[in-house]
């Protein structure tokens, strides 16, 4: 099992700050947020007939998988992402990573 997972929200532009706050008030240190475009089965909106994608915030958040299942659980309450078309948020298991010094020597400390 993965000692360190990777929390994935995308939701719309504008919302990332509302999901790091979520995911930092139910226990992550940090993340970070990126923009992005794209689109799914509720936005599919044409001007002139012309295709438009949505720009899209996609916040990043590397954690400890016991403490994954509560922050995503406040990232869905705190943007309602059980409603259609709000985004879409995911854990991943990271094999490896580097740079998060803080969160690695916690895990030689006492999490294995």
């Amino acid at each position: 099992m993965s000692k360190i997972s990777l929390i994935v929200t995308i939701v719309r532009k504008g919302w990332g700050d509302e999901v790091l706050e979520a995911s930092m008030k139910a226990g992550a240190e940090g993340g970070t947020i990126l923009v992005g475009r794209g689109v799914g089965v509720h936005e599919k909106q044409k001007i002139l007939g012309i295709p438009i994608e949505p720009e899209k915030d996609i916040v990043l958040s590397v954690t400890y998988p016991d403490k994954s299942e509560a922050i995503l659980q406040e990232i869905v309450r705190a943007c309602d992402l059980e409603k259609p078309g709000t985004g879409i948020a995911f854990v991943v298991p990271v094999e490896r990573v580097v740079g998060v010094s803080h969160l690695l020597h916690k895990n030689n400390a006492g999490r294995q």
